[in-house]
């Protein structure tokens, strides 16, 4: 069984929750899975942004960014895709979307997956991202959640994050929620929802 077969296997059955009317710019991301270079497992690709960009510099991201007008969702999370980190999946590599999440700062982003079961080499805009990591999958399904209650840096109080190793420390909400509710369904096989997950007040702007 392919790594494409395996996580639409783990996908079927799942209802997507979407957010209608909620006054928000609508925005898509790209969980893109590969194979991890060096190996022949699989990992799903993560970035982090240029620390120029005027929004959300220096964060850890997905590909995405806002819709253009009469664009689906997967329309734009392929084109960003390619934009951003250069690599070009096509439509029948898409397995699925999972639910819309609203930010804080006013997007409603819709998480498309696509999976190719080759080793690709991203050539990322460098005015765009400023690195790329391969987040093995077996990393991301043992990966530690949190909730942050810290009672000295209120930029982190109730944010949720995800404990990334190969990043070296935690990835927050809304990234962390999206590659949260990605390890549960695609992964795992469950239908975890992600809405409620806060995020951290550096994460509003």
């Amino acid at each position: 069984m392919t790594l494409n077969e395996k996580l639409s296997k783990n996908f079927a059955g799942f209802e997507r929750l979407c957010q209608e009317d909620v006054g928000s710019t609508r925005a898509a991301v790209m969980l893109l899975v590969t194979l991890e270079p060096g190996s022949n497992e699989g990992s799903v690709i993560l970035t982090r942004r240029a620390k120029t960009l005027r929004r959300h510099a220096g964060q850890y991201a997905l590909p995405g960014g806002r819709a253009e007008p009469e664009e689906t969702p997967t329309v734009t999370a392929l084109r960003e895709c390619r934009e951003e980190i250069g690599l070009e999946p096509k439509a029948h590599h898409v397995i699925g979307l999972l639910d819309d999440f609203v930010t804080e700062s006013g997007f409603c982003i819709t998480p498309v997956v696509a999976c190719m079961d080759e080793t690709l080499t991203p050539a990322p805009d460098p005015g765009e991202v400023e690195r790329v990591f391969h987040i093995p999958l077996t990393e991301l399904a043992d990966a530690r959640t949190e909730v942050s209650q810290s009672e000295t840096d209120e930029s982190i109080r109730d944010g949720f994050s995800i404990m990334l190793p190969t990043v070296g420390h935690e990835v927050y909400a809304p990234t962390a929620a999206i590659l949260f509710q990605f390890r549960e369904v695609a992964l795992l096989g469950r239908s975890t929802r992600v809405n409620d997950l806060g995020q951290p007040r550096f994460a509003w702007r």
